[in-house]
């Protein structure tokens, strides 16, 4: 009985035994790892992800073959120009040779950090901290093609190397900071002076335009004024000529008896008035002595014949050279509507003339540079004419029987000989 029992135990202590040679034979490798298989101190083969089954005498080791990311510590470094900085950085590594990485180094992790260290210090000091903080994409090349040149026969890739902060120490800093605020406020002072200068030339240029149209307009309103004044003197005149020419075709008919009663009715104005001292071109006593002979109680005075229309032409000229050139309603209208226009387009002009100036200012204020001064103001444009204006002209009517003629500038028609 106690023999089938020892016999039993041995059983099921063998039955274990087998099971845990079973259960260490057995390898599970995952998808993203790679393992050694080493028997006796030698190395046998490479395993790929799988079930695989070993000896259990052989030992079995499992790399992960995935993108690590390694962190540098913070540390202090010098740079070129004697300035203290903390730095640190992320590496991305990534085995790809599995025995090299088991058998070449004794912790590829520590060996990669500690390489990056070293090197990190070597790169940095050899720059300055201005370009250490403006060159980070050429540090982090820099740093990636030494270490992976160097973890090359480790059977690791440094796929990429990040530097992650650069901070210098605070008397650093604080320069830095005191730097840059000087920086800002020369910026500062020369956009501010550069907007005066901007805002000067643009003021002047302004004020010299305003001048300019100013003076145009001046000069246009006095022509204007001027041709309205010879225009109305000419009229004047003409019309003094033709009232004068009327008066003397009106006493051409008198004789002295008329002329004796217009001057009775001139004394009797004269003394209505209430002038106490009155002067007569004549002497009164001659006046008195003619009306005394029309009333009939002096000399008989002898007729006189009366003047006919023909004579008087004849002596005179005829009633179209008394009376003059008439303008029509229709002429002056005519006129009118011309001077109107010849208005509108001076004013049409004025605005085209100032509207390249508001454009070269709009863009002043966007673009980099001011254009030159006298595009900005350009010189006003040369009159055209004698009076650079708009000539006011009534055109005369044209004598009876006569085809009508184009408006004309008035002229003082000459008294007849």
């Amino acid at each position: 009985m106690s023999d089938v029992a020892g016999i039993a135990a041995l059983l099921v202590i063998l039955f274990f035994f087998i099971i845990i040679i079973l259960i260490r034979m057995v390898y599970t490798i995952q998808p993203y790892q790679q393992g050694i298989v080493t028997m006796l101190g030698s190395f046998k083969r490479v395993i790929n992800p799988g079930f695989h089954m070993i000896s259990p005498i052989a030992h079995v080791t499992k790399l992960d073959l995935r993108t690590q990311v390694l962190e540098v510590p913070r540390q202090e470094v010098i740079t070129k120009d004697n300035s203290p900085t903390n730095v640190d950085a992320i590496i991305y590594i990534k085995v790809v040779d599995t025995p090299k990485a088991i058998y070449q180094v004794q912790d590829y992790h520590v060996a990669t950090v500690a390489l990056a260290q070293t090197t990190l210090r070597s790169v940095i000091g050899d720059m300055e901290l201005d370009e250490v903080l403006y060159n980070r994409e050429r540090i982090n090349t820099r740093l990636r093609d030494i270490l992976d040149e160097a973890t090359d026969r480790w059977g690791v890739r440094v796929e990429a190397v990040e530097i992650k902060e650069v901070d210098p120490v605070g008397p650093v800093k604080a320069a830095m900071e005191e730097q840059t605020s000087a920086e800002r406020q020369r910026r500062a002072a020369v956009l501010r002076a550069d907007g005066e200068k901007r805002s000067a030339i643009l003021v002047s240029e302004g004020q010299k335009r305003s001048r300019i149209l100013q003076a145009e307009g001046v000069r246009q309103s006095k022509i204007l004024e001027a041709e309205g004044s010879r225009m109305a003197t000419i009229l004047e005149a003409q019309g003094e000529a033709q009232r004068l020419r009327i008066l003397a075709l009106g006493a051409g008919t008198l004789d002295a008896k008329a002329l004796t009663v217009l001057s009775l009715d001139t004394v009797t104005k004269v003394g209505d008035g209430q002038a106490t001292k009155i002067l007569f071109p004549f002497e009164f006593s001659r006046l008195m002595e003619g009306a005394s002979e029309y009333l009939g109680t002096s000399r008989k005075v002898p007729d006189r014949t009366l003047n006919s229309l023909d004579d008087l032409e004849k002596q005179i000229g005829t009633i179209d050279n008394i009376l003059g050139p008439i303008p029509k309603q229709d002429e002056l209208l005519s006129e009118i509507k011309s001077i109107e226009d010849e208005i509108k387009a001076e004013s049409d002009e004025s605005t085209s003339m100032a509207q390249p100036y508001t454009d070269r200012v709009a863009k002043a204020v966007t673009g980099p540079d001011l254009p030159p001064a006298d595009e900005l103001a350009p010189a006003p444009p040369a009159p055209t004419g004698p009076s650079g204006a708009a000539k006011a002209a009534v055109a005369p009517a044209p004598p009876p029987g006569a085809p009508a003629t184009p408006a004309r500038k008035p002229t003082a028609t000459p008294p007849p000989p």
